[in-house]
């Protein structure tokens, strides 16, 4: 009985986790190499995080630099980095990329707080699909009569418990990724 909720909280654990992840791709005022987790390069053919093919430090807090591993890789990591949509502008100098990260506008940052707004909401729906379904799995137990009434009731109210201490958590984490982009 008590493993659906053991499953449900791993699921709903791993949501927060991406969450997690997405909020490092949303750029705040400074610069983070982790900005350019979600770039590909094509590395003889085949699709690689950028990060596994350079160096990526933040010197600055406006200015991240690439220094690959293979000189060769400049200019498919600068054309990945330019095909990712990010906003960004590297230069290149035959040895390293500079990537100046722009000051953000108050648009930009209200824009940067809506994704952030939609990413925890799609987090919050997936939290409540895993309640969902472990629920579905508590009520057929009970139809199957492995538990009785009582029994699922409460698992029911664990699994709701459960559901709203992680919804909690993505609300504090959207605070914080919030205060982080409106921070001048």
């Amino acid at each position: 009985m008590s493993n659906v909720i053991v499953q449900a909280e791993e699921r709903m654990g791993k949501a927060i986790n991406v969450l997690k992840q997405d909020f490092t791709t949303i750029r705040a005022g400074r610069a983070n190499p982790s900005l350019l987790d979600k770039v590909v390069v094509d590395y003889y053919g085949v699709p690689t995080p950028i990060n596994q093919t350079a160096n990526i430090t933040a010197p600055e807090a406006r200015l991240l630099t690439i220094q690959p591993w293979d000189k060769s890789l400049i200019s498919e990591i600068e054309r990945a980095i330019q095909k990712a949509d990010l906003g960004l502008s590297p230069m290149n100098d035959g040895n390293i990329i500079r990537i100046p990260l722009p000051i953000l506008t108050e648009e930009r940052r209200q824009e940067l707080v809506k994704l952030a707004k939609k990413t925890a909401e799609a987090t919050r729906v997936a939290i409540r699909n895993v309640r969902r379904d472990a629920n579905d799995e508590i009520k057929k137990m009970e139809k199957n009569a492995d538990i009785s009434e009582d029994e699922s009731r409460k698992l029911q109210d664990d699994i709701q418990k459960s559901t709203d201490r992680f919804i909690k958590t993505v609300d504090e984490l959207l605070q914080a990724k919030e205060e982080d982009i409106l921070a001048v």
